[in-house]
């Protein structure tokens, strides 16, 4: 896990999906191949979002989220949830342990002592010792939904902004918003205005937030967002499936600067008073 406490804008960056290193404790144990691996991660997102010189607070994880995902509640775990914190399958179906070798309930509360809860407790503690004013939450989808989702095949947009609310980024009845709906719509403009119009950005389709934004948002308050990043914005298609495609590194840092550019829009462009943590 890495933590830098640097620069002038009071953001939380998190990248809890992009590592891909499978820990000693599960290797022997891990049915899928390295390009597997690779693919239900997201790729790239730790160069993308790596803007650690520019935001006060920056973290991230070398850890696959096939071993630890710390974007999902500590208690969902297989078999009850199989996409859960430690997984059993991925979200095509496919093993994620070999036959019989699942880690039983000590290694379970190995990793998640070692992995999870670290992370999450040093973004509390980044909150709290920085002063953060918001948080972003960074990730990237598949052009395409995945067999295990309602909308399986539908075509996703070039970027999904989350907070837990409807499609207008308005809080739902009796559910938590991560983000005031002011403030997220504002951040949509300035992506859209980046990216294009019409369906380019969408607010919490298909992804309204996990539990990274939520827990955490409750726990201190600063608003934060979920931000889905299209992985056709920068990869390149290969022909095997379940494949990771081919990072260009050129259209990587060409995404980083565009994303960069419309998070610090975004903030320099709105009232100070627009922030709060309530």
């Amino acid at each position: 896990m890495e933590v830098r406490l640097v620069g002038m804008y009071p953001f939380i960056i998190s990248i809890p999906h992009g590592g891909n290193v499978i820990p000693d404790e599960v290797r022997y144990r891990i049915a899928l191949t390295p390009a597997e691996i690779e693919f239900y991660s997201d790729p790239g997102t730790r160069e993308i979002y790596r803007v650690s010189s520019k935001v006060a607070c920056f973290i991230d994880t070398p850890v696959s989220r096939m071993v630890v995902d710390l974007n999902r509640p500590p208690s969902h775990q297989a078999p009850t949830y199989p996409d859960g914190a430690i997984k059993s399958m991925t979200g095509y179906g496919t093993p994620v342990y070999r036959e019989d070798l699942f880690p039983d309930i000590n290694l379970v509360h190995t990793m998640m002592v070692k992995y999870f809860f670290p992370y999450h407790e040093a973004i509390d503690r980044l909150i709290d010792e920085h002063q953060a004013e918001i948080a972003f939450d960074c990730h990237s989808m598949l052009p395409e939904a995945l067999p295990d989702r309602d909308e399986k095949g539908k075509l996703r947009p070039l970027i999904c902004l989350g907070n837990n609310g409807d499609v207008n980024g308005a809080a739902r009845p009796g559910v938590l918003s991560t983000c005031p709906q002011e403030l997220i719509t504002n951040l949509g403009r300035h992506f859209s205005d980046e990216f294009g119009k019409d369906g380019a950005v969408l607010f919490n389709s298909p992804y309204a937030g996990g539990f990274i934004s939520i827990s955490h948002r409750w726990h201190r308050e600063i608003p934060w967002v979920q931000i889905e990043v299209n992985r056709g914005l920068y990869e390149r298609e290969t022909d095997g499936p379940h494949q990771p495609g081919y990072v260009d590194t050129s259209l990587a840092r060409e995404l980083q600067g565009r994303i960069w550019n419309v998070l610090a829009g975004f903030w320099d462009d709105i009232p100070p008073e627009t922030i709060c943590r309530s």
